[in-house]
């Protein structure tokens, strides 16, 4: 089955039904339908190798991703932050591409690459001029989507979706046409992350109309929840905090009774972030929803009901699970493995394994996957008992001192529990005795700021011993990037 398909679906059962609003502009299903089909047309007639949009959320977005699957070639957002180095480098290895947005910029990095270039409108307009709404879906072979992963200490690797991880991951998770004609879907992550792409497939398979925000702010995003009465929205942790400090100087909190649901992911939510927004949201049910790009997003949920009764228990064992992702999907296979590959049971921390239809694991340098098609995911974690799966960083970013491993989020959990201090890095640092130990960064907030050893006794007082940070240093900030992932090598620069 062809990407393309799930937006033809929409298109013939429903073609009227408004899919899409962006900027003041409504689209039916039958329109974008048309706008990909033209688009395709004008890729095959291009001759390129990839579709690359370089712009913010539009109707771009879901126009080049399903047109590029009717022509048979991979769509590849780009990251528009990037600095014109590496984002040169990057243009550079899809060429010859027909690349959407910011010409100016792209034509100014790569001149010489061979690509086509059209600006937003003239993408769109082309799409139009070649409308033909009865071509039939693509062959749903090979490459969908391809995704430059957010390389840190080497050269960005390409991970690649091919049209069955991905229609994989929706047939198992949407059901089609299962959103009636008043739900609408505020979209608001960048179109480079694949969640913005889950988001806008799963939401035309479910013909729950999308609502696109193009950059996010908080005022921004409450205003477009309100006035498009938004039943459906997906955040990642910094937009979440965001979204409550501005709900915290809003008098009165504007009326959400049209949002029955906020996913979450993209990076780790601190307990207290999210008790704060149950408490605000109390009608909205909240899922926290854990993937990566190499698995075509959620691989693991932590649904509403868990998060209402997590948040009324009293029982610690339940209500520690507001720190969980959930359980694994029923569509995949999820273990935690040691350094040897050795499964290990439930409460001891390792590195997450997953298998299943909707996990690629490929990157167009090579295949991660085992030999029996396992993907290990460089995160760390542990189940509980229950089968919730607790995440613990990235695989190396465990502090291992004296041999012993220490997961930096537990040290970070404590910190925060503190009312002087707003955000924590917990990273490991070279140490002449141990290898390793711990280092902290801390953000304070208010005008009593603690002393070292007073947040030293906290640690070693809900820890042990071995956690208690050898150096802790003040920072008016922690380096995130645009997704809200905490950057820890940057963290421990400030540290040695």
């Amino acid at each position: 089955m062809d990407l393309s398909l799930l937006l033809g679906m929409a298109a013939s059962a429903d073609p009227d039904r408004v899919g899409l609003t962006c900027e003041g502009r409504d689209w039916t299903y039958a329109e974008l339908w048309a706008a990909a089909t033209g688009a395709a047309a004008f890729v095959e007639q291009a001759r390129c190798a990839h579709v690359v949009l370089l712009d913010t959320g539009s109707e771009a977005a879901p126009i080049a991703l399903f047109s590029a699957a009717l022509a048979g070639v991979p769509y590849c957002p780009l990251n528009y932050r990037l600095a014109d180095a590496d984002l040169g480098a990057l243009i550079a290895r899809v060429a010859p591409a027909l690349i959407i947005g910011d010409v100016a910029r792209a034509e100014r990095l790569d001149p010489i690459g061979g690509h086509v270039f059209l600006t937003r409108e003239a993408f769109v307009a082309a799409a139009a001029a070649r409308a033909d709404p009865a071509r039939e879906g693509g062959t749903g072979e090979g490459i969908a989507v391809q995704l430059f992963t957010s390389g840190t200490t080497a050269a960005p690797k390409a991970a690649i979706l091919r049209h069955t991880n991905l229609v994989s991951y929706i047939l198992g998770t949407v059901e089609f046409g299962a959103a009636d004609p008043a739900e609408a879907a505020l979209v608001c992550v960048p179109p480079y992350h694949v969640a913005g792409i889950a988001a806008l497939l799963s939401s035309v398979y479910a013909m729950r109309r999308i609502v696109l925000l193009p950059t996010f702010d908080p005022a921004g995003w409450v205003d477009v929840c309100v006035d498009q009465r938004v039943t459906n929205a997906f955040v990642v942790p910094t937009m979440l905090s965001r979204i409550v400090e501005h709900l915290g100087r809003c008098a009165p909190v504007p009326d959400f009774g049209a949002l029955r649901a906020i996913a979450y992911g993209g990076g780790r939510m601190p307990v207290e972030l999210i008790t704060r927004a149950l408490d605000l949201f109390p009608v909205t049910g909240f899922t926290n929803a854990y993937g990566l790009t190499e698995t075509s997003s959620t691989i693991a949920l932590l649904g509403p009901e868990d998060h209402r009764l997590a948040q009324r228990s009293d029982d610690p064992a339940v209500r520690v699970r507001l720190a969980s992702v959930g359980k694994p999907l029923p569509t995949v296979e999820l273990e935690i493995r040691d350094e040897q590959g050795r499964v290990l049971p439930a409460g001891e921390v390792g590195e997450i394994y997953v298998r299943g239809d909707q996990v690629s694991g490929e990157y167009r340098e090579r295949s991660a996957l085992t030999a029996d098609g396992w993907f290990p995911t460089r995160d760390a974690g542990y189940l509980d008992g229950e089968g919730y799966l607790f995440l613990a960083g990235r695989a190396d970013d465990v502090i291992v001192r004296g041999g012993e491993n220490i997961s930096p989020g537990e040290i970070e959990d404590v910190l925060r529990t503190h009312p002087a201090i707003a955000d924590v890095a917990a990273v490991g640092i070279p140490s002449a005795e141990w290898g390793e130990t711990v280092g902290v960064a801390v953000v304070l907030r208010g005008d009593a700021p603690p002393a070292d050893d007073e947040l030293r006794k906290l640690v070693r007082d809900r820890l042990r011993s071995s956690r208690v940070p050898e150096r802790i240093a003040r920072v008016a900030g922690l380096p995130y990037n645009e997704m809200g992932k905490l950057l820890r090598r940057e963290v421990r620069t400030l540290l040695i």
